[in-house]
């Protein structure tokens, strides 16, 4: 997840393919005989049949344009030709010979003909038998011919009947599936019309109970603003709480400015202190701007909807569906009321709104990762401790640096500086965070070396060197603080424990490990990331085959994480992020929108947002429901920097803020940011 350079990160594994040969080339070709072989009846029959004498001395294949030699020997003609051309003697008896010494065997080449014929007679079937008789000019009368023609023909026809009776029976064939396809397909259909009409009434209804919920807290307000008791009561309340009585009600001026303009037309007197609970439309423009501002933002999310009109789409009929076989079962069992809102429409509610309720990523806060002492500044991982109050990097410049996230977003970026700085032997590929024990952070590293850090101290707490090679990835469980597990270049995963000095566990792979990550609802269950272009799905209580092995990516799985207890997210060097449902064992959704074919850039997840860095120095957010992104940022390079270095900038590691529209981000230039969604 780190790099050798400023510029080129740390390569994912891949498999590497057997060698073809021991000096890298392909074998060469064997030689070919001289003339092609014969028909396989010859090969077969032909040869046992026929004497030795026939044969070619040197094809081994029965003679073709026999030539006798004048030691008395018979060869095909051009395999002998072709000996001649390279010696001067005869193959079987080494006399001297050179091709004046050849004579045409007219005797063998007769025999050889007739020897052929009978062969095809042979094996010929009748029609070759028939053409073969024909060719060689057999007697047959008129009459006879007729009545083979006769014969002929009626064979024919019968046989275009039966090709045509067969052609008939495989469209009648095609038709009844494409009939039975066709009619699921409107069944279906009809159910989706059905589930649509139903959900559309649902919403209707809604909102009328919506208009008529603000139209009588509209209808209370008027009331209280023209009660005399009421505008006596308000000097004395706002002169004892400090207005805070109007700061309990921020729905009330939202809602007045829902309803019709009818309560515009009231006339209230401006000197009462009540007429600053409701403010008027004439008073002032605040609430006009308000209401443009909300049109617009109305506006822009309709946009947002049709632009991913189709995910949407097939994301509503999922949800509907499902949910609809699931209130089905309920009704049979008579505990569903059937004027309840669906469960299925409220699903696809709660993606709509969150999907479309930002457009962007704003940036926050900035800082420089690296500092005057080191070249390479890539951060391989970034990550939030317990409480999202501080975060830790780390990189190829051999420290662990921990920030404190408030003072990065509130400070100005030149007067940034970690509070704790932790240094180590060798380059750094990921972090981890005890999300129990919140000072304690684990860490893998390019030598294989695992070693779990006490931020308090900056000592090193157990310090693990049994991997062979660079580990890659380091994860603490969150139901059991003690353990933790790592993966690494030797194929090998390992479960650690705090409490002791050695690995409690050990899983042989056949391919080098890129991530391992702890199920957040269990400390037996781990999802591993392989250059084997799988996911692993392991229970530690047997680790004699996996759970379950995810397949579909195309490349080296880079990243594996947990949005949930059951769904998990990865990420590939295919350039896709694919998300699966680990209790059903199946694919649920893949993601495309990056670029990645090489690096580490990075993946986080919340529970409803996907996000991964890309090759092409942005960064990318996904809706777990929705394939394509929902936002995106380019992080800009230097300007003293070169146009052809700045387009080998990548980003190198992400991190959401627990489920907070709040992330950070960081790339192979060193720079970290503090993104957050926006509309």
């Amino acid at each position: 997840m780190g790099g050798e350079s400023t510029l080129m990160g740390a390569l994912v594994p891949t498999v590497k393919s057997e060698p073809e040969n021991s000096s890298g080339q392909a074998p060469p070709a064997q030689p070919m005989p001289s003339l092609p072989a014969p028909p396989l009846e010859e090969k077969g029959q032909g040869v046992e049949e026929l004497d030795k004498d026939v044969l070619c001395p040197i094809c081994m294949q029965i003679i073709k344009d026999a030539f006798l030699t004048a030691c008395g020997h018979s060869f095909c003609y051009m395999c002998i030709a072709t000996h001649l051309q390279n010696k001067s003697n005869c193959p079987c008896c080494s006399h001297h010979l050179t091709t004046n010494h050849l004579y045409p065997n007219f005797l063998l080449n007769k025999l050889l003909m007739k020897t052929s014929a009978r062969q095809i007679a042979k094996t010929a079937n009748p029609l070759e038998q028939l053409r073969h008789a024909l060719e060689q000019g057999c007697d047959a009368s008129v009459k006879e011919l007729e009545s083979l023609l006769s014969l002929l023909a009626e064979k024919k026809s019968k046989m275009e009947q039966e090709e045509a009776e067969t052609n008939l029976q495989i469209l009648l064939d095609f038709l009844q599936c494409l009939k039975i396809k066709k009619l699921d397909e409107l069944k279906e259909m009809q159910a989706d019309l059905h589930y649509i009409k139903e959900d559309i009434h649902a919403v209707e209804r809604h909102r009328i109970e919506l208009y008529r919920a603000r139209d009588r807290y509209s209808a209370k307000l008027r009331m209280l603003a023209d009660d005399p008791n009421v505008k006596n009561m308000w000097p004395s309340l706002i002169d004892k709480h400090s207005g805070a009585i109007i700061s309990r009600a921020p729905g009330a001026q939202g809602l007045y400015h829902m309803s019709s303009g009818t309560s515009n037309n009231r006339k209230t007197d401006a000197k009462t202190p009540a007429s600053h609970l409701i403010p008027r439309k004439d008073a002032s423009g605040g609430s006009d701007s308000q209401n443009i501002t909300q049109s617009r933002l109305s506006l822009a999310r309709k946009r947002r909807v049709h632009a991913q009109f189709n995910d949407l789409q097939d994301c509503y009929l999922q949800k509907r569906r499902f949910w609809a076989s699931e209130e089905q079962q309920q009704r049979d069992s008579h505990s569903l009321n059937r004027e309840s809102y669906s469960a299925g429409l409220e699903d696809f509610q709660s993606v709509l709104s969150t999907f479309t309720r930002y457009s962007r990523l704003r940036v926050v806060a900035e800082l420089r990762h690296g500092d005057i002492f080191h070249s390479a500044n890539i951060v391989s991982s970034i990550e939030f401790d317990r409480d999202d109050e501080l975060f830790a990097t780390a990189g190829v410049s051999r420290r662990i640096k921990v920030f404190e996230f408030s003072s990065v977003v509130n400070e100005p970026a030149n007067v940034q500086c970690p509070v704790v700085e932790m240094t180590t032997r060798s380059k750094l590929s990921c972090l981890s965070w005890n999300k129990c024990i919140k000072h304690h952070i684990a860490s893998s590293d390019y030598e294989g070396i695992v070693t779990v850090w006490d931020v308090t101290t900056r000592q090193s707490v157990m310090e693990y060197e049994e991997h062979e090679k660079r580990a890659w990835s380091v994860d603490f469980s969150r139901t059991e603080p003690s353990m933790l597990v790592s993966g690494s270049d030797d194929c090998k995963v390992k479960v650690w424990c705090t409490n002791q000095e050695a690995s409690v566990l050990n899983i042989d792979m056949k391919a080098n490990i890129c991530s391992v990550k702890y199920n957040p609802g269990s400390s037996i269950h781990v999802a591993v990331g392989s250059a084997d272009h799988h996911i692993h799905y392991y229970d530690l209580r047997n680790i004699s085959q996996p759970l379950h092995i995810f397949s579909g990516h195309r490349k080296a799985v880079s990243y594996v994480k947990f949005l949930s207890n059951n769904e998990l997210a990865s990420a590939s060097t295919d350039s896709t992020l694919r998300l699966w449902d680990v209790k059903e064992n199946v694919p649920l959704r893949t993601f495309r929108g990056h670029a990645n074919e090489k690096n580490f850039v990075g993946l986080t997840v919340n529970s409803e947002y996907i996000a991964c860095g890309s090759e092409t120095n942005e960064v990318f957010v996904y809706h777990k429901a929705i394939s394509k992104p929902a936002a995106w940022h380019r992080f800009s390079s230097d300007t003293d920097e070169a146009d052809e270095d700045a387009g080998s900038y990548f980003i190198s590691a992400v991190c959401w803020k627990s489920d907070s529209p709040t992330m950070l981000t960081a790339n192979s230039q060193g720079t970290i940011k503090v993104l957050v969604l926006a509309p």
